[in-house]
């Protein structure tokens, strides 16, 4: 297919029914004119208009769905006069002060520094921990009052950003509260948590990796969680496997790979040091209570030489980074939905298969 100019791609938007098909197109010099393809005149200029846009409308997706998963589509760029943008930052939480400045604070400041015109905000998904906080008299809203408030003080472009590390239970309740409150802004986009496409676990594995002792296992400690979800740890365990380092074990606290996988893992490598560490954004009460106080003492009963790194993946500026090339891009790409794709299979015939991320 013949090249499209990007000043069109950039501009499209299309959306698709069985038997009408619509398109704004903003062409330059950003003229703009909206087609309706279902009532085609017989007029011949009109003829080719339609012949034109039809041909800027397939290059134009097939342009940007040139990684399969995501369009081109700038998401604080057309904001028009009055207009509002705006990041909110939805963290897990912690209780503990002393991780929570050098992780989920550190992330804050990381974005707002990044993005100096936007409003970056805050809140926590936990209630447990919000009510801990409350208790001390710090008052953190969760998602849904955070989009609530953003949405009352006039914010109108807004992207959603979760420091989660799996798609799991949180990002389910936090999709949830965006589809929830979308109706409200004029535009709102999620950003997949840490762990999401497989070129995410091959970042990750090279942080974990970076300064490995050939005579040390390093065993990560993940949350876990209850359902399928935590095949996402597992993922990760096979990863480092099938690239070479059966050094590097992950188990979880509350999923599989439990500690009994993760150390039969460990008694297979027939090293005794140990550095234990874990899998989680914040450093908080799983790294205190089950990784020092459950594991270790386990460990060394078993003769293991353990030594506990209690530092969460957060405070990592590598971590940090990968965050920040995520909010990047989302801020320019629109993940295509399942939908989306059956729709523009409908129309052109063109398969949009899974590719792997958003390093592309």
């Amino acid at each position: 297919m013949a090249s499209v100019p990007q000043c069109y791609v950039n501009g499209s938007e299309a959306y698709l029914s069985q038997k009408v098909l619509r398109l704004r197109a903003w062409c330059y010099p950003c003229a703009m004119l909206r087609l309706d393809l279902a009532d085609q005149s017989n007029n011949r200029m009109m003829q080719r208009l339609l012949l034109l846009y039809m041909t800027l409308l397939l290059g134009g997706l097939s342009l940007q769905a040139g990684n399969k998963i995501f369009e081109t589509d700038s998401l604080f760029a057309a904001m028009a006069p009055g207009d509002k943008g705006a990041i909110l930052v939805v963290h897990f939480g912690t209780t503990h002060d002393d991780t929570r400045r050098v992780t989920l604070d550190a992330i804050n400041k990381r974005i707002a520094s990044a993005y100096p015109n936007l409003e970056v905000r805050q809140a926590y998904s936990s209630r447990i921990v919000r009510k801990r906080l409350a208790a001390r008299g710090i008052e953190i809203p969760t998602p849904g009052e955070a989009l609530k408030e953003l949405a009352r003080e006039g914010f109108t472009h807004l992207l959603v950003v979760s420091t989660t590390i799996v798609d799991g239970v949180e990002m389910e309740s936090l999709s949830y509260e965006v589809a929830h409150q979308q109706s409200h802004f004029k535009k709102i986009r999620l950003v997949t948590p840490l762990l999401f496409y497989e070129s995410d676990y091959k970042d990750l594995t090279a942080i974990m990796t970076a300064h490995l002792e050939p005579d040390v296992a390093y065993l990560w400690v993940g949350h876990g969680t209850y359902d399928s979800a935590t095949a996402q740890y597992a993922m990760l365990d096979h990863y480092l496997q099938r690239h070479g380092y059966g050094q590097v074990i992950v188990g979880c606290v509350e999923g599989y790979p439990y500690y009994e996988e993760a150390l039969e893992r460990l008694r297979a490598t027939g090293l005794k040091r140990v550095c234990l560490q874990p899998l989680m954004i914040v450093a908080g009460e799983h790294a205190q209570e089950d990784m020092l106080q459950e594991w270790q003492p386990r460990l060394e009963k078993l003769g293991y030489q353990v030594e506990s790194v209690v530092r969460g993946l957060g405070e990592l500026p590598e971590v940090q980074e990968m965050i920040l090339r995520k909010v990047d891009f989302f801020m320019t790409h629109r993940r295509l939905s399942i939908m989306d794709k059956k729709a523009i299979y409908e129309e052109t015939g063109e398969k949009l298969h899974q590719s792997d991320s958003i390093a592309q």
